[in-house]
């Protein structure tokens, strides 16, 4: 579970997120929904510590991490994956090295062991044969595929993932969705997700916040979020000219 507790940032005299207070559980997909500039990508970097926020709290099960010592930060480090919004897969590395990386990175674990546990995630992620294959080699969707067993392969308890579905196609999308889902509940993971994705919305939604303007607007599930009565959730859900027609159906039915 983390917790943000009244979390204030500002940047330049702007205040960008202004006093956020919402708890992203653990075993759920906890989705960050929004326009452009509402405040989404600063509210995901706070929860990294990538910013330190002006006011408030940010905990990862009880532990503050703006009180945590250096050492502890570090620990914490490993104990998050991340999958980024363009994958950001080292281009000159082969697909197992990308995801062996982290390995490398922050255990001591012997070849043998790296290797047996990068084998594990490829094959949880659906790429048994792409080991030995370079990024350019591969379709989006796969490239996606790597950077969620890249971000899975140190047993991370917090996942972060930020635009997943960004530049992949309808049904590529929701098979991604589906995995980080999978993933998500078949590990016990605390998820947190930023998107604008609608689909996302409808097929992963179990936790969703809805910010403008800085301000957590609206709160609720993929269940509730169509009875929404908060008028900037419902210019976001119904901007698209479908979306329109199944509330217009919904309100005549």
């Amino acid at each position: 579970m983390i917790e943000v507790k009244d979390v204030k940032k500002s940047f330049n005299g702007v205040e960008v997120l202004k006093g956020i207070s919402t708890v992203f559980e653990t075993g759920k997909t906890n989705l960050i929904i929004g326009q452009s500039g509402s405040g989404k990508t600063v509210l995901l970097k706070t929860l990294l510590g990538i910013h330190k926020p002006d006011q408030g709290v940010v905990e990862y099960d009880r532990r503050r991490y703006w009180e945590m010592t250096e050492d502890e930060k570090r620990e914490l480090r490993t104990e998050i994956g991340m999958v980024f919004q363009g994958s950001a897969l080292f281009d000159s590395m082969t697909v197992e090295q990308n995801v062996m990386f982290p390995l490398r990175m922050f255990t001591h674990k012997s070849r043998s062991e790296m290797e047996d546990r990068v084998n594990f995630v490829l094959k949880r992620v659906n790429l048994i044969d792409a080991h030995n294959k370079m990024p350019s080699e591969i379709s989006g969707g796969m490239q996606k595929r790597v950077a969620i067993a890249r971000a899975i392969v140190n047993n991370p308890q917090y996942l972060f993932c930020d635009e997943p579905n960004s530049g992949l196609d309808p049904n590529t999308s929701i098979l991604i969705d589906n995995l980080i889902k999978e993933i998500t509940e078949e590990y016990n993971i605390t998820t947190v997700i930023n998107t604008h994705d609608m689909n996302s919305v409808m097929e992963i939604g179990e936790n969703i916040i809805f910010l403008k303007n800085g301000i957590l607007e609206w709160k609720g599930t993929k269940e509730t979020i169509f009875k929404a009565e908060n008028q900037a959730v419902i210019d976001f859900v119904y901007s698209s000219n479908l979306f329109k027609r199944v509330r217009e159906a919904m309100l005549k039915g």
